[in-house]
This record gives C-alpha cells, structure tokens and sequence, in this order.
C-alpha cells in the first residue's frame, strides 16, 4: 500500500471529523440540503474541482487525471432525517426536527476527504473520479434518479458507494456480490366504514375492527403466496383510528412496507396486498382506498466490482478486514446509479462502543471509522483507474 497515501489520510483525521461534526450540527431533510451543499461545494472548489449543480441540491464534482483512462465515480448522500435528536453529544443538532442518524454526516466526511487525498494525486490518475454529492436519499424518490437524468453518469464506467454500518466492527467492510438490498415499497390502507356510538355497534361498520382483521389477513400473503425460497417481508408499521373510548370511527388507517428482491415477487405482493384488502373490507361493508407506492429497485452489486472491493479492503486495511454477510432488507436509491454502470455498493462497520441502530434518536458512530474508510475510497478510486 502507499505509504505516503495512508500518512495523508491520517493527518487529515482531525478535519474529517470537524467536518463531519459540522454537518451533524446542521442536519438538513431531504430536498433542503442548502447549507450542506453550499459547505461541500465551496471545499471541492478549493480543491480546484468544477463542480456543477444536479437535483435541485446534489452536486457533480469532476477531478480530471490523464486523459484517455476511466471515469469511476464515487458517491456520499447528504440529507438528514426527520428525528428530534437525544442524547448528551456536544455536536447535537441545531435544527430541531432534523438529525442526521444513519451516517450521511459521515459519508460527505469522508468523500471530501477521498477528494482532498485524490486532488493531490491528480497526476497520477489514469482518468477521472466523480464525485457525487446527492440529496434525498431518505425519501421516495430519491435524489439518484433525479442526478442520473441530468447526467451525472453521463460517461462514467463504474460506481462506488459506501454507507457507514452500525451493525459490523469498526473497519470491517462488507459488499455482497449480486443483490444486497430490497426494494422497498410502501402502502396506505384507508377503510370506509360507518361510524357511530360505541354501545350500538350493529348500527355502524366498525373500520377499527376491519383494520384489526387486515393486519392479520395481509401476514399471510407472504407465508401463503410466496416462494420460501425467494425473499419478501411485509410489515404494518402504524395504524389509526378513532378518538375516544365510545366511538366507533368512519375511517381507520393502515401504512405499511413491502421488501423484495425479485421484480415478480414484487408484482405478486401488490397485486395480493390489493385483492386482499379489497376482499377483507367487503366481507365487513366497508369501502377502502389503497395506494401502493414503488420504492427504489433493489440494490445489486456487480459481482466482479464487489470483488475489487475486497480485494481492495484487504490489501489496505488488512486480510480480516472483510466479513461476508447476507443481503439486508433495508433499501437504498444507490440501486439506480447500479442500474446505469457496474459499481458496488459498500457496507463499512462503524459500531464499536455504539449503542443505538440507524434511525434511532440517540444514533452516533465511532468516529475512528472516518479514516479508515476515506483510505478504502482513496485506494479504490486508484486502484480501479490504475489496474
């Protein structure tokens, strides 16, 4: 490994965590990305990137090596979540609302620092890096597709991202060859009934009754319909109705998530989901409204990207550094910059000395991570140019 590479990521270890503490500071929700943006693009600037807006807030930043190799790009996500934050952290967020607690505070850490690091070897870059700063992850649909229709993929041969990961050990990297995460979709129930006083219930069409019933009936349509072999999850996430103990409502409401794999499986749910509500509502007389909404596709590595990953991982941050893990059905718009050019998505552990998952509100990483995997991106980006 290059020596004088690791030695410049380690002097920059106190900026990236100054950067990323600053943007945890001023979390910003999806589409809102102003300050962020304008912090990320000043910094690629003083670097001597262009950089050109895409997506209302996401940004395109193109480091220009020798002329007549590859383009690789690489990608960071930049919104925070819809949180209010906890916890005793002196970097607490300043926007109430909103808190970055899934990592992408650290993601944009760390590509700035890929950036830094690879502006710096400009001359030795066998092509360009991409640099992409996207809005929107957290919200359908995404920020991907929007910076893919305005061409930020336009010419670019392959595609990294890389998602900070509580779930693993600092410094321990996971990328799984094929399909690593689901497409997420999701559902909301309206059923119509009849409202009325609770001590008459004859009188009315209780639609708390019929919602009790359709989070039992919509179980089955995974344990009943599809494949054991083939991969589906369906949970009802949050159901209302009602305001009092003694009346029974006009209309209850049921949202939910739909996780796949398979585009046919994916078909098979909705199309389940929909007759069974239909028919659940009916044998009560009670009218329903659904609306299903297609998340993001599933994220699916190229086999031999994933292969660079690791090997990769492995020579920079040593032979035990990669775990191999089973697909996740969490999702993620990354899927579309994957659907336009061989890439692979990245899992980088983060979760020594944490104590809450992603989404959380008390949600933190280990801080010693940002180096470690600003050198991982740094040596893929050369690496995938220079072979």
């Amino acid at each position: 490994m290059n020596e004088e590479l690791k030695k410049d990521v380690e002097a920059l270890n106190p900026q990236l965590i100054e950067w990323r503490r600053d943007f945890h500071r001023h979390p910003e929700l999806a589409n809102q990305e102003r300050r962020t943006s304008s912090v990320v693009r000043a910094f690629l600037e003083s670097l001597k990137i262009p950089v050109r807006p895409v997506a209302g807030t996401g940004l395109v930043g193109v480091l220009e090596g020798q002329a007549g190799g590859k383009t690789v790009a690489l990608r960071a996500d930049m919104d925070a979540l819809p949180l209010l934050e906890e916890g005793p952290k002196e970097y607490i967020s300043q926007n109430a609302g909103a808190t970055h607690a899934c990592g992408h505070d650290g993601h944009m850490a760390i590509l700035m620092g890929t950036a830094k690091v690879l502006a710096k070897r400009k001359r030795e870059l066998k092509g360009k890096v991409v640099f992409l700063f996207q809005p929107s992850e957290e919200r359908i649909p995404g920020g991907a597709k929007g910076m893919i229709e305005e061409g930020a993929l336009e010419g670019v041969d392959a595609v990294f991202g890389l998602h900070l990961w509580q779930m693993l050990p600092t410094g321990k990297i996971a990328s799984v060859p094929g399909p690593m995460m689901a497409a997420p979709d999701e559902f909301t129930i309206k059923i119509i009934g009849r409202g009325g006083h609770g001590s008459t219930p004859h009188l009315t069409v209780d639609p708390v009754l019929v919602a009790s019933y359709l989070v039992i009936n919509l179980q089955s349509v995974v344990s009943r319909n599809v494949d054991p072999l083939r991969s589906a999850v369906l949970t009802v996430g949050a159901i209302s109705g009602g305001t009092i103990y003694n009346i029974i409502p006009c209309d209850a409401t049921l949202m939910g998530t739909v996780r796949t794999f398979d585009p046919q499986v994916q078909d098979l749910m909705e199309r389940r989901i929909r007759e069974v509500v239909a028919g659940t509502c009916a044998t009560f007389g009670a009218a329903c409204e659904i609306r299903y909404e297609r998340g993001y596709p599933a994220v699916v590595n190229d086999p031999a990207m994933a292969s660079v990953v690791h090997n990769v991982a492995r020579k920079t941050l040593g032979e035990q550094s990669v775990i191999n893990i089973d697909p996740v059905m969490g999702g993620e718009d990354f899927a579309y910059f994957l659907k336009k050019a061989p890439g692979a998505f990245i899992f980088f552990g983060m979760g020594d000395g944490t104590t809450y998952p992603h989404h959380h509100p008390g949600f933190d990483i280990d801080e010693k991570s940002l180096p470690q995997a600003t050198l991982l991106m740094s040596t893929l980006a050369l690496a995938y140019l220079n072979q």
